[in-house]
């Protein structure tokens, strides 16, 4: 009995083997049952363009552009550069914007040159890279004259060398020829002292005690006194500056041992791209704005110059809103500026104060939505050439448009009038015969005041009588002295009188 038992379990211990080497071979064969591991994950990369003048549309645009990219903490924010340089107070709001992402995140590609604001933009990421022949410094603060572009003093110098020597000391690169970008009067030299390479200026070295000379092995001149550092792709890379040289951004991610990656190119929209090109032709605008208003002024009732005039000033200021420089208050002070000229011109007769109010608050409201403060601070002295510029920019916008519509109204207008008068308007005057008891008051050759302005109907004077009167095509000033020149049924026409008749 045992041995029947112990024989009938024997075969029951091999089968359960058999179905686990069965189940492990299964197992293994199959792919779907098969542990598989996850595909590495791609690294995505935002490559934002900085091209052209710096400007707050710039600055507009790459604070939307990293808004978008900070959404992704592991992104990579690459710079793509190539300026010339523009604005100071944009420069520095386009670097505090490339602050906020950490330095391991952000680089700089100089594509083709990052001159004045562009080195200051360059510096302000983690890492730079640059193409072959490319250039990079030289961001001396300048202003324009007419004998043409000035060096400004240390007063303008002394911030922005800070500005430099701060971003330096965060990327570690060399502060003394960063400050060199920006000071003419700095002379470094590149010296080895005790195994090591640092740069220091002519103050610098003039510290050293002689213990110290001695141990120097290694003296060159780097940045001559008179000079701006200026670097290519090679001393950049020489100078401690530039991580490598790349011919694309694409070879620069496979020298970094990036080979999966996406790259997502951030470039402005369509608003974006307008709004830059707004704001080139901004005084353009205002000019055809104002001398709008101003033939509105001129002319009775209100037509297509008043509406063409509003609507362009309205997109002037609709693009400051749109970079961030004007707000509400500015809106307020041009709608009441606005609302002041109406009045001058549809309830008080002649020019007054509601009119020069009016003016007066158009250009207060202008000024400020071309910046972003309001009174210039003394420590960003910067703030105080932009407040100039603007000043200068809306009073010449007044008086451009003050010539332009004065040529409108003796030229332009006039021509089109005369266009508008065919038969119909004349066949239908030489038909009528309604005399009326004003115009038999009045003989050819009279002469009297005009009481109002005559554009080209109103009211004159005549020995102290009033009549409706009309001039042949001709804006007369209200108070001139004209002359009666012909009487057609019930019209009065009148002229100027000659100067030699006055």
């Amino acid at each position: 009995m045992k041995r029947l038992m112990y024989g009938g379990a024997r075969p029951a211990g091999n089968f359960i083997l058999f179905l686990l080497y069965f189940a492990a071979v299964f197992l293994t064969a199959c792919p779907v049952c098969a542990v598989s591991e996850p595909a590495p994950s791609k690294q995505i990369v935002y490559v934002i363009t900085v091209s052209g003048e710096v400007d707050p549309g710039m600055a507009a645009f790459i604070e939307r552009a990293i808004t978008d990219a900070s959404k992704d903490p592991d992104a990579l924010v690459v710079a793509k550069i190539d300026t010339f340089g523009g604005r100071v107070d944009s420069a520095l709001e386009i670097v505090d914007t490339f602050l906020r992402i950490s330095e391991e995140r952000s680089i700089a590609f100089v594509e083709k040159k990052a001159i004045s604001a562009g080195a200051l933009i360059a510096l302000s990421c983690g890492d730079l890279v640059m193409r072959p022949t490319t250039t990079i410094g030289d961001c001396a603060p300048i202003s324009f004259s007419q004998e043409g572009p000035q060096m400004l003093g240390e007063k303008f110098q002394s911030p922005i060398r800070a500005k430099f020597r701060a971003l330096a000391k965060r990327n570690g690169y060399p502060e003394k020829l960063a400050e060199a970008m920006v000071s003419m009067d700095k002379e470094v030299f590149e010296v080895v002292m005790d195994g090591k390479t640092v740069f220091m200026d002519t103050s610098d070295y003039n510290d050293l005690t002689d213990d110290e000379k001695e141990k120097i092995t290694m003296k060159r001149t780097v940045v001559e006194e008179g000079e701006l550092l200026t670097m290519d792709a090679a001393e950049a890379v020489e100078l401690g500056f530039s991580k490598m040289t790349a011919d694309s951004i694409e070879d620069m991610l496979g020298q970094m041992g990036i080979g999966n990656y996406e790259l997502v190119p951030m470039v402005p929209n369509w608003s974006e791209a307008m709004v830059r090109f707004i704001g080139s032709i901004a005084p353009i605008l205002m000019m055809i704005g104002l001398a709008g208003l101003y033939m509105e002024m001129k002319a009775p009732g209100f037509g297509l110059p008043g509406i063409v005039g509003i609507l362009c000033l309205a997109i002037v200021f609709l693009n400051q809103y749109m970079v961030g420089l004007a707000d509400y208050t500015e809106l307020l002070i041009i709608a009441f500026g606005l609302v002041l000229m109406g009045i001058e011109v549809f309830v008080l007769p002649g020019f007054g104060i509601a009119g020069f109010a009016g003016i007066v608050l158009l250009s207060i409201g202008f000024i400020l939505s071309f910046q972003g403060f309001v009174l210039p601070d003394p420590s960003v002295p910067w703030e105080l050439g932009i407040l100039v510029d603007n000043i200068i920019r809306v009073v010449g916008a007044f008086i451009a448009s003050f010539l332009l519509g004065l040529f409108f109204i003796a030229y332009v207008l006039p021509r089109f009038s005369s266009a508008r008068q065919g038969p119909f308007l004349e066949t239908s005057l030489k038909s009528a015969h309604a005399d009326s008891s004003e115009t038999g008051k009045v003989q050819v050759g009279a002469k009297g005041v005009a009481m109002t302005f005559l554009r080209p109907s109103g009211k004159m004077e005549i020995n102290g009588d009033l009549f409706d009167v009309i001039t042949d095509n001709e804006f007369i000033e209200k108070g001139t002295p004209i002359v009666v020149r012909a009487v057609k049924g019930n019209r009065v026409i009148v002229a100027t009188v000659p100067e030699d008749q006055t």
